[in-house]
């Protein structure tokens, strides 16, 4: 039920995040998701690829510095509230979320959020157990 995530260290300079995405394409590697945080110096690029092995081994050949993160991705209504009631499970369990970001599923009408949470098992079945469709790994990995 985990998702292999990207994570790459970019330096904050003009061509590195264009560099980076010509490396993928060139491989055939899509893209699925992406979420960028920098400051003024770097940026952390988070990425769900459709072959996250095959990534990380380009992107380390291609002389990035690349880590792989579990994280989930999770089904959530696509209406007003719908990522409260998902949120209001994990906080009256106590699992704090480090990092979220999310986009729209192609065939259906719900979001599909991706989390990094401090304790990734417990958030799996906890979620399972409200009846919140947590998302495969290759299926995510497929979209």
């Amino acid at each position: 039920m985990k998702v292999q995530q990207i994570s790459v260290f970019l330096e904050n300079k003009s061509g590195r995040l264009s560099s980076l995405t010509d490396v993928l394409g060139k491989a055939g590697i899509n893209i699925r998701a992406l979420s960028i945080a920098d400051t003024s110096d770097f940026g952390i690029l988070r990425l769900i690829v459709s072959q996250p092995d095959e990534a990380c081994r380009i992107l380390k050949d291609a002389g990035f510095t690349v880590s792989m993160t579990d994280i989930i991705a999770v089904e959530v209504e696509d209406r007003p509230g719908g990522l409260a009631a998902v949120l209001g499970i994990l906080e009256n369990a106590g699992i704090n979320i480090e990092y979220l970001y999310a986009f729209l599923e192609k065939s259906s009408n719900n979001a599909l959020v991706v989390f990094r949470v401090e304790q990734i098992e417990q958030a799996i079945k906890l979620l399972g157990e409200n009846k919140i469709n947590v998302v495969r790994g290759e299926d995510v990995y497929k979209l």
